[in-house]
């Protein structure tokens, strides 16, 4: 007889012999051993973990009549049948060469004759998330309302993709990846049948690199057993599956945590020279940081650590580095992993993931450099509010000597007048609309996020007063920081950030706020004036329209506007 795969001679045959999944063979057997069977299931879950073989069984066993517990006993007749596929009441199908309506409705058609050798009729639709939108509704009549004595299985391991209104007619169960230890337990179970001796370093390699599918870990065991001629070394193990060895992850990720980049890319290239996978790397070394990381929190308790990890190396690693920077790296490591599945230059983006994670920040260390940050932000203010105790102590003094005696005139210096460009604000106001200005308040309280500490906290001084045409006029509270923001040139950098949010480049313009009932008023007065020297020339019936000043101020301050007859 031709050699069989590992996977296939030791397929289970039994609810007993389906490892890491306790929970559905269980409600399965119970099912099957009081007769309250449905009639469609959903099994779902990743590769290589027991969907097809758990619904052979469960066809044996429906159909069986010498079971117990629920379970086959794969000695009668049809028993046998089904195990060697011969039993024309069991039909497997693959949905992914059989996704048309055409196929869907044959089996929705052949489903209403009789079984004609077992009690029940079962159709095992395998990777049914496959089937196309037409097939899904030919089957949905016949999995709501199906026949007598037939049972369908629907496998899948995207059920993301399969409509709810077919998932809801059936019974679903999960099947989840199988542990490590689980699947390192059943090899050596196979190794011993088959009178083979394994290094368990090297069935942890295989144990680990199978990501939880029994199927996966039989077929590497299997050429590990050809590459080494009925041999399973580490050796053979590592160049099968491209794993590194412990001490190669050891060195990698201390070389890392320590800033140390040349001897992690070297470290790497050697790996790579050795013939080891670029993606089996990146996966390696992220779950060393994940038991790293674990490893801090609850040293304790380590048995959910890979197998074979906890050495003394790795005790000192998790010692000297903390869980916020390993979360750091594990993001990164994450983030070149996806990257890598779509690229063929999978040797640079090694490169790139080293050099990001020897340069890489811890979150507590990103948090202080924010608490730097805050912090002088916060002693900006409070700059402001002492200025700002100045300036009214200052005015105070004002009052007192202006209440105070008139006969005796002071003779303190005169503050110098802040100079205002006037024709810049004229252009702001000319072009000025309610809508425009609304629109610049939207994104106003994003603007200081946008900036750096200085000058967020002059944004925080800042009011828009009037915005139309690209233009934006500001008001700054306090008249000393409107000379400071002036000499520092603020303005054009606030323009710059401001066009990241409008979608606009604007021109803006900034006056005190103390002046600005004054030019308001002389705006005002103004139109005014241009609009009597108008009405001059205007027909008298005309003149009834509502004067352009008035309808001028109405456009910049809304409702605030109130128009009396002299």
């Amino acid at each position: 007889m031709a050699y069989q795969a590992l996977y296939r001679v030791w397929r289970p045959q039994r609810f007993a012999d389906l490892v890491g999944q306790q929970l559905v063979t269980q409600t399965l057997r119970n099912a099957l051993a009081t007769k309250q069977t449905s009639h469609a299931y959903l099994f779902t879950g990743p590769r290589g973990t027991g969907k097809t073989s758990a619904a052979k069984i469960f066809a044996k066993a429906i159909n069986c009549h010498h079971q117990q517990d629920g379970e086959p006993c794969n000695e009668c007749i049809t028993c046998k049948a089904i195990t060697n596929g011969t039993l024309s009441d069991v039909i497997e199908i693959d949905a992914a060469s059989n996704n048309g309506v055409e196929e869907i409705r044959d089996i929705r058609d052949k489903a209403k004759y009789v079984p004609t050798e077992a009690d029940y009729k079962v159709y095992i639709i395998d990777e049914v998330h496959m089937l196309s939108t037409g097939a899904f509704n030919a089957l949905l009549k016949t999995l709501e309302e199906p026949p007598e004595n037939v049972v369908f299985i629907l496998a899948t391991t995207e059920p993301q993709k399969i409509p709810a209104t077919i998932i809801s007619r059936t019974q679903r169960f999960d099947f989840h990846r199988i542990k490590p230890q689980v699947i390192l337990e059943r090899m050596k179970m196979i190794l011993e049948q088959k009178e083979i001796t394994a290094d368990a370093a090297a069935l942890k390699v295989i144990a680990q690199a199978a990501d939880g599918g029994m199927r996966d870990a039989l077929s590497i065991l299997d050429q590990v057993i050809s590459f080494g001629d009925n041999e399973v070394t580490l050796e053979n193990a590592l160049m099968v599956t491209g794993s590194a060895t412990q001490q190669d992850l050891d060195d990698y990720v201390a070389a890392v945590i320590g800033g140390e980049t040349a001897v992690a890319l070297t470290l790497i290239h050697k790996l790579l020279d050795e013939g080891k996978d670029a993606q089996r790397l990146v996966e390696d070394v992220l779950l060393y940081c994940r038991d790293l990381m674990l490893y801090r929190q609850a040293p304790e308790e380590a048995s959910y650590l890979e197998l074979g990890r906890l050495s003394e190396h790795f005790k000192e690693l998790a010692s000297q580095i903390e869980s916020e920077r390993l979360i750091t790296m594990i993001d990164i490591l994450n983030e070149e992993l996806e990257a890598m599945r779509f690229s063929i230059h999978a040797t640079v983006y090694l490169e790139v993931m080293t050099v990001r994670l020897a340069q890489s920040q811890s979150t507590s260390d990103k948090q202080s450099l924010a608490a730097a940050s805050n912090t002088e932000l916060t002693e900006l203010q409070q700059q402001v509010k002492h200025l700002q105790q100045q300036l009214a102590a200052l005015q105070s003094g004002k009052d007192q000597t202006s209440h105070g005696s008139k006969s005796a005139p002071t003779k303190s210096q005169p503050e110098a007048p802040i100079k205002v460009d006037m024709a810049a604000v004229t252009s702001v106001l000319d072009g000025a609309t309610r809508q425009a200005r609304d629109e610049v308040l939207r994104e106003w309280d994003n603007l200081p996020a946008q900036m750096n500490a200085q000058h967020a906290a002059y944004v925080r001084t800042l009011t828009p007063l009037a915005a139309g045409h690209e233009r934006i006029l500001l008001g700054c509270k306090y008249d000393y920081l409107y000379q400071r923001m002036e000499v520092q040139d603020f303005p054009a950098t606030l323009a710059t950030t401001l066009a990241e949010l409008l979608g606009y480049y604007p021109t803006v313009v900034i006056l005190p706020v103390s002046q600005w009932g004054q030019v308001r008023q002389d705006y005002y007065a103004k139109h005014k004036q241009k609009q009597s020297r108008s009405d001059a020339t205007v027909p008298a019936a005309a003149k009834q329209a509502q004067p352009e000043a008035v309808t001028k101020a109405q456009q910049l301050f809304g409702d605030a506007v109130t128009v009396r007859d002299d």
